[in-house]
């Protein structure tokens, strides 16, 4: 029902500003004016909207973590003693620096991971000192990425 309610409140021209900043966030409000034919305050309070919705939560650098000496992307399975511990086991892994996503699944894997490490001692390390070692997690499986094929955001283009 939120969910309804949410899209009555963002309009096509939200669309169109969204898609535009999703391509390149760099791009100056004044452009993006110019580009929907709209004036820049129509752009300044439409964005400041969207954030007080919760539709936009910011906006990160995008780092090439293999520039810069993270060479291992790894994807880990956790599987859980029992779900009630859930909520802890997620305080405990947001600890761990490395775990750049964690997501609750349904399925096999109580819990999936995304992990950027320098090696693959260092993901050994991580795996057995920071992470196995949390009580709770039962066991996990370990996938390495070889290459990232597709990373992108949602299209908004019609």
């Amino acid at each position: 029902m939120e969910n309804r309610n949410l899209n009555l409140e963002i309009d096509n021209l939200d669309m169109h500003i969204l898609a535009i900043l999703m391509d390149d966030a760099t791009i100056p409000y004044t452009e993006i004016a110019k580009r929907l034919i709209v004036s820049g305050g129509t752009i300044h309070v439409r964005m400041k909207k969207m954030q007080d919705l919760g539709i936009i939560k910011g906006s990160n650098l995008i780092v090439d973590a293999q520039k810069i000496g993270y060479d291992i992307c790894a994807f880990l399975g956790i599987y859980l003693e029992k779900g009630s511990i859930y909520k802890d086991a997620v305080e405990k892994l947001k600890l761990v620096k490395e775990i750049v996503e964690l997501h609750y699944l349904t399925g096999s894997y109580s819990m999936f991971a995304k992990i950027v490490c320098r090696d693959t001692n260092h993901l050994r390390h991580v795996l057995n000192e920071d992470i196995q070692s949390i009580e709770g997690i039962q066991r996990t499986e370990t996938f390495i990425s070889l290459e990232e094929s597709i990373k992108r955001q949602i299209n908004l283009h019609s």
